[in-house]
């Protein structure tokens, strides 16, 4: 049993960089999934499938690295929250990653999304990771 099912997806995210592999399988949840639609849409990551092949399902991301130097786009992805103690930023209070370099993935009660993202809606929520 996972006791925090988004810091194993980010760890499998970071070994398979380190391992320099060219396509991670994790398992499926809707969290999960919107986490990886904001890494897509960022550009961090090439691609993604999401198959229903067991109950649970599986996620199929394509890490993206530099064609000639093979330097990953992720080099670093760290949790922030955890279930045992969730960190919380509100608009006043909103981290800047890298001086805005980076991204801050929150879940507020719009979905998940970006700290720019939220920035711009005007609203704050958890902090899951950073990643730049």
């Amino acid at each position: 049993m996972n006791t925090d099912p988004i810091a194993d997806y980010l760890t499998r995210v970071r070994n398979a960089i380190k391992a320099n592999h060219r396509v991670v399988e994790i398992p499926a949840s809707n969290l999960k999934k919107e986490i990886t639609k904001v890494l897509f849409d960022k550009g961090y990551i090439t691609n993604y499938k999401f198959e229903d092949s067991t109950v649970q399902g599986t996620i199929k991301i394509a890490l993206k690295y530099h064609p000639i130097t093979k330097i990953p786009a992720i080099r670093t992805i760290t949790r922030v929250s955890s279930p045992g103690l969730r960190q919380y930023a509100g608009m006043d209070n909103m981290p800047r990653v890298l001086n805005g370099l980076g991204i801050a993935i929150l879940s507020t009660s719009k979905g998940v999304m970006t700290d720019k993202e939220a920035r711009s809606l005007n609203i704050g929520g958890e902090v899951l990771c950073y990643v730049y």
